[in-house]
């Protein structure tokens, strides 16, 4: 059976014109709602690891990473800001976490804890996970900023 093909006239149109950025941010950050990675994080002083006298506060932190999106997305690498009371930072890159890159279907979580060292009894982390969707897309997850502090310095 042969196809009809209608011909229709396309009405003149207006003349082009180039978006206002904020326009292009909205319509990213509109894309950017199919990864929907939320992250959580917990921390303890370990005074058994640390040695106050020498300037030595060892902390343990647990991360949770929950995929709320529509699709399933892969940790590639970890990109941390540390830094103390004295404002010193320290900056750590590297693949996965705890030698692993987690792949989470949406809904899934993956959960591990970690530890850092700093100089100071207060200090703050900071960073971001570089995260690929099962489209191949790349994208960054912002590690809202957290606190180190040792008891009793903090209220």
């Amino acid at each position: 059976m042969a196809k009809e093909l209608i011909l229709h006239e396309t009405p003149p149109q207006p003349e082009a014109r180039v978006l206002p950025p904020y326009i292009n941010l909205e319509i990213k950050a509109m894309a950017l709602k199919d990864y929907d990675v939320k992250i959580e994080a917990s921390v303890f002083f370990v005074p058994e690891e640390s040695d106050e006298e020498r300037g030595h506060y060892v902390f343990a932190y647990t991360i949770a990473i929950t995929n709320g999106g529509e699709v399933g997305v892969q940790l590639i690498s970890r990109h941390w800001v540390i830094t103390d009371a004295n404002q010193q930072t320290q900056e750590v890159r590297g693949l996965g976490v705890v030698g692993e890159q987690p792949l989470l279907k949406p809904g899934e979580s993956f959960k591990y804890t970690s530890g850092t060292a700093i100089p100071t009894p207060v200090g703050t982390m900071r960073g971001e996970y570089r995260m690929v969707a099962e489209s191949g897309e790349h994208f960054d997850v912002a590690i809202p900023e957290f606190i180190l502090s040792t008891p009793r310095v903090l209220h």
